[in-house]
Protein backbone atom coordinates (compact mmCIF):
# COMPACT_ATOMS: atom_id res chain seq x y z
CA UNK A 1 0.00 0.00 0.00
CA UNK A 2 1.26 3.68 -0.73
CA UNK A 3 1.65 6.42 1.48
CA UNK A 4 -2.02 7.87 2.63
CA UNK A 5 -2.10 11.62 4.00
CA UNK A 6 -4.64 13.10 5.83
CA UNK A 7 -7.02 13.74 3.37
CA UNK A 8 -6.98 10.17 2.20
CA UNK A 9 -8.28 9.36 5.46
CA UNK A 10 -11.94 9.06 6.20
CA UNK A 11 -13.45 8.52 9.30
CA UNK A 12 -14.68 5.22 10.60
CA UNK A 13 -12.36 3.72 7.74
CA UNK A 14 -10.29 0.35 9.41
CA UNK A 15 -7.09 -1.22 8.26
CA UNK A 16 -6.33 -4.91 9.46
CA UNK A 17 -3.39 -6.34 9.95
CA UNK A 18 -1.51 -9.67 9.40
CA UNK A 19 -1.28 -12.08 12.26
CA UNK A 20 2.10 -12.43 14.16
CA UNK A 21 3.41 -15.10 16.61
CA UNK A 22 4.33 -13.76 19.68
CA UNK A 23 7.71 -15.73 20.26
CA UNK A 24 10.12 -16.77 23.47
CA UNK A 25 12.89 -14.77 21.81
CA UNK A 26 10.13 -12.09 21.30
CA UNK A 27 9.43 -12.05 25.18
CA UNK A 28 13.63 -12.35 26.04
CA UNK A 29 14.38 -9.76 23.94
CA UNK A 30 11.48 -7.53 25.25
CA UNK A 31 13.05 -7.89 28.81
CA UNK A 32 16.45 -6.81 27.65
CA UNK A 33 15.32 -3.72 25.85
CA UNK A 34 12.69 -2.75 28.69
CA UNK A 35 14.77 -3.86 31.61
CA UNK A 36 11.95 -5.55 32.82
CA UNK A 37 12.70 -8.68 34.21
CA UNK A 38 10.06 -9.49 36.69
CA UNK A 39 9.84 -13.05 37.65
CA UNK A 40 6.40 -13.32 35.95
CA UNK A 41 8.15 -12.72 32.79
CA UNK A 42 11.69 -14.31 33.33
CA UNK A 43 11.15 -17.07 35.69
CA UNK A 44 8.76 -20.25 34.30
CA UNK A 45 9.07 -21.42 37.67
CA UNK A 46 7.13 -18.10 39.12
CA UNK A 47 5.20 -17.88 36.58
CA UNK A 48 3.51 -21.54 37.04
CA UNK A 49 2.56 -20.34 40.51
CA UNK A 50 0.53 -16.97 39.54
CA UNK A 51 -3.00 -17.16 38.05
CA UNK A 52 -1.77 -16.98 34.42
CA UNK A 53 -0.16 -20.45 35.01
CA UNK A 54 3.06 -19.23 32.50
CA UNK A 55 5.00 -16.67 31.87
CA UNK A 56 3.24 -13.46 30.11
CA UNK A 57 5.07 -10.94 27.90
CA UNK A 58 5.30 -7.35 29.15
CA UNK A 59 2.25 -5.16 28.71
CA UNK A 60 3.83 -2.73 26.47
CA UNK A 61 4.99 -5.38 24.20
CA UNK A 62 1.67 -5.00 22.48
CA UNK A 63 1.97 -1.62 22.12
CA UNK A 64 5.08 -1.89 20.52
CA UNK A 65 3.85 -4.77 18.08
CA UNK A 66 1.14 -1.87 17.23
CA UNK A 67 3.46 0.55 15.97
CA UNK A 68 5.80 -1.90 14.37
CA UNK A 69 2.60 -3.96 12.67
CA UNK A 70 1.34 -0.14 11.08
CA UNK A 71 4.74 0.08 9.86
CA UNK A 72 3.94 -3.28 7.64
CA UNK A 73 1.06 -1.56 6.09
CA UNK A 74 3.31 1.22 4.53
CA UNK A 75 0.58 4.28 4.75
CA UNK A 76 2.26 6.43 6.69
CA UNK A 77 5.56 6.05 5.37
CA UNK A 78 5.99 9.16 4.02
CA UNK A 79 3.74 11.49 5.62
CA UNK A 80 3.84 10.53 9.25
CA UNK A 81 5.02 13.41 11.42
CA UNK A 82 4.72 12.19 14.24
CA UNK A 83 2.32 10.37 17.54
CA UNK A 84 1.04 12.92 19.43
CA UNK A 85 -0.85 10.79 22.22
CA UNK A 86 -1.41 7.53 24.05
CA UNK A 87 -4.87 7.30 25.39
CA UNK A 88 -7.25 5.32 27.09
CA UNK A 89 -5.17 2.55 26.15
CA UNK A 90 -6.29 -0.90 28.13
CA UNK A 91 -3.88 -4.17 29.20
CA UNK A 92 -7.26 -6.74 29.18
CA UNK A 93 -5.60 -9.79 28.90
CA UNK A 94 -2.44 -11.42 29.10
CA UNK A 95 -0.21 -11.84 25.99
CA UNK A 96 1.46 -15.36 26.08
CA UNK A 97 4.38 -16.78 23.80
CA UNK A 98 2.90 -18.12 21.49
CA UNK A 99 -0.09 -15.85 20.80
CA UNK A 100 -1.00 -15.04 17.20
CA UNK A 101 -1.81 -11.30 17.57
CA UNK A 102 -3.66 -8.90 15.24
CA UNK A 103 -4.49 -5.11 14.82
CA UNK A 104 -7.69 -3.58 13.50
CA UNK A 105 -7.19 0.42 13.20
CA UNK A 106 -10.13 2.30 12.87
CA UNK A 107 -9.75 6.35 12.10
CA UNK A 108 -11.97 7.85 14.61
CA UNK A 109 -11.25 11.93 13.78
CA UNK A 110 -9.90 14.29 12.09
CA UNK A 111 -8.91 17.79 12.46
CA UNK A 112 -6.97 20.33 10.36
CA UNK A 113 -4.36 22.25 11.93
CA UNK A 114 -4.51 25.88 11.24
CA UNK A 115 -2.06 26.05 8.59
CA UNK A 116 -3.06 23.46 6.28
CA UNK A 117 -0.33 21.66 5.61
CA UNK A 118 -1.08 18.88 8.00
CA UNK A 119 -3.85 17.11 10.36
CA UNK A 120 -4.43 14.88 13.28
CA UNK A 121 -5.79 11.76 12.37
CA UNK A 122 -7.21 10.13 16.20
CA UNK A 123 -6.99 6.46 15.39
CA UNK A 124 -8.43 3.57 17.72
CA UNK A 125 -6.96 0.17 17.90
CA UNK A 126 -8.08 -2.90 19.12
CA UNK A 127 -5.04 -6.13 19.58
CA UNK A 128 -6.68 -9.54 19.29
CA UNK A 129 -5.25 -13.00 19.59
CA UNK A 130 -5.88 -16.18 17.51
CA UNK A 131 -9.08 -16.76 19.86
CA UNK A 132 -10.33 -13.49 18.93
CA UNK A 133 -9.89 -12.15 22.67
CA UNK A 134 -9.55 -8.58 22.56
CA UNK A 135 -5.99 -8.34 24.25
CA UNK A 136 -5.68 -4.26 24.45
CA UNK A 137 -7.18 -1.56 22.94
CA UNK A 138 -6.70 2.30 22.77
CA UNK A 139 -6.59 5.40 20.88
CA UNK A 140 -3.54 7.58 19.52
CA UNK A 141 -3.53 10.50 17.50
CA UNK A 142 -0.67 11.11 14.67
CA UNK A 143 -0.14 14.75 13.17
CA UNK A 144 -0.27 13.42 9.53
CA UNK A 145 0.71 15.82 6.38
CA UNK A 146 -1.28 16.79 4.14
CA UNK A 147 -0.65 16.11 -0.07
CA UNK A 148 1.62 17.56 -1.50
CA UNK A 149 0.51 19.74 -4.29
CA UNK A 150 1.59 18.65 -7.68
Amino acid sequence: MQSMYFDDFAIGQAFDSPGRTVTDADLSLFCMLSGDWHPIHSDAEFARTTPFGQRIVGGVFGIALVTGMMGRWGIFEESVVAMTTLDDWRFRKPIFVGDTLRVRMTILAKTPSAGGTRGLVDRGFVLTNQHGDIVQDGRSSALILRKPDG
